[in-house]
């Protein structure tokens, strides 16, 4: 599949199963880490570099996510020279984040700001839980916050199985997941931009100065 001419494609195994159920547990354990000293006041809610409960204004309220988790920074780094032969793009890194999705969480249908120019969704582990794009939708690239977009069109159901992810144009390509069934499932998103775009150069580590970095360090 062509991602030059579809604009998204899917890579099986880009990690190993091993690695993806260690990041994964891993993750988890974070998020344990985050709730007991929450739970024992040992750290203030505007505390991120452990990771945050989403709030009910963002996109998957009450759930656990982190935004430049070190693991997956470095993960990012690991998968970059497969994204790159697979889109045949120069890209820089702009940044991550992970979730550990609940029950009942949905993802509306949106497209992605400019640090997400291409992106991919990778499966670390849980429950199955299908992600739909929209190939034939093309309002325009946001430049600020991710957008929510009013769309009939069906979509194409992608599955993916741990190590395996979805490579998408994130600023082009409507996405989506529908309420979750099950109890548990833990992604990643890692996000580059194509080095030829006007204002990636600029934007590289998400406007951090390096990976790594809480979001409160850009510029």
């Amino acid at each position: 599949m062509s991602f030059k001419k579809n604009k998204y494609t899917v890579i099986r195994q880009a990690i190993s199963k091993d690695l993806a159920t260690f990041v994964a547990n891993y993750f988890n354990m974070k998020k344990q880490v985050y709730d007991t000293c929450m739970k024992n006041r040992y750290i203030s809610p505007y505390e991120t570099l452990l990771g945050y409960y989403e709030k009910e204004n963002e996109q998957i309220p009450n759930t656990y996510s982190c935004y430049s988790d070190l693991a997956m920074e470095t993960l990012m780094l690991k998968c970059q020279p497969i994204m790159e032969k697979t889109t045949g793009l120069k890209l820089y890194p702009a940044y991550t984040y992970a979730r550990i999705y609940k029950k009942g969480d949905e993802l509306k249908r949106h497209k992605d700001r400019f640090s997400c120019e291409i992106s991919t969704t990778m499966n670390l582990g849980g429950d199955d839980w299908s992600i739909y794009l929209s190939p034939n939708e093309n309002v325009g690239i946001p430049n600020g916050k991710d957008i929510t977009v009013e769309s009939k069109a069906k979509g194409l159901k992608v599955d993916l199985k741990p190590g395996d992810m979805l490579v998408y144009s994130g600023c082009e390509l409507e996405h989506w997941r529908k309420p979750f069934k099950g109890e548990e499932c833990i992604q990643v998103f890692l996000h580059y931009n194509n080095s030829e775009t006007a204002g990636s150069k600029e934007n590289i580590f998400d406007k951090r100065p390096h990976l790594g970095l809480p979001s409160w360090f850009k510029k």
